[in-house]
């Protein structure tokens, strides 16, 4: 019976842990997601790009200015560690097509820029930390436009400025903390 406690523990932490990462399939214009856009996002090599999603995670929800010769939109939306909490984005690299972006296990990437048609429309940027897997974005944006997808772009994660852990993390030692407890009570308990 000792062994199924600690057993059951183990188990337990693992699938708390499991269960708290997010699949995503697909990112939309106006998601819990979207961050917000950039118009025109021109210039729009590496460095730009970087500068343009630290500038727009720098905004408060609901706020729109100016900057670099952009002007900037952030949306409503709060995904993530929330304003005033995101992590600096770095870039990482860049990608083309609307389908098939790998976001790996979720720890890996912070932000996903994507620039639609030159200087015709503009660039969106979605928070994706914590997202997994392969996911697409729209091939035709800004929202209600009809210009296609140039490319797009992703950035890591850069410093985090909470140290809190996330759900999965908590969830994991949780789990353990129980487990090890089960032990201490059966090598220790009552015989």
């Amino acid at each position: 019976m000792k062994k199924y406690s600690i057993l059951f523990g183990a188990v337990c932490a693992v699938l708390l842990a499991l269960g708290c990462t997010a699949k995503a399939s697909t990112l939309n214009f106006g998601d819990n997601n979207d961050l917000g856009q950039v118009l025109f996002g021109i210039p729009s090599g590496d460095a730009d790009r970087t500068s343009y999603v630290n500038h727009l995670i720098g905004l408060a929800p609901g706020t729109s200015d100016t900057f670099s010769g952009q002007t900037f939109n952030r949306s409503l939306a709060n995904p993530g560690p929330g304003f005033p909490n995101y992590p600096t984005a770095i870039f990482d690299h860049n990608g083309t097509g609307n389908g098939g972006i790998d976001l790996g296990d979720g720890t890996l990437y912070s932000y996903l820029f994507a620039k639609y048609d030159g200087p015709n429309a503009g660039s969106e940027v979605w928070y994706v930390g914590g997202l997994t897997g392969t996911i697409s974005i729209p091939a035709f944006g800004l929202a209600g436009q009809h210009y296609g997808l140039s490319g797009w772009t992703l950035f890591g994660p850069g410093g985090t400025p909470t140290t809190t852990p996330d759900g999965g993390a908590t969830a994991a030692l949780l789990g353990l903390g129980l487990a090890g407890l089960a032990g201490l009570r059966a090598k220790f308990g009552r015989k």
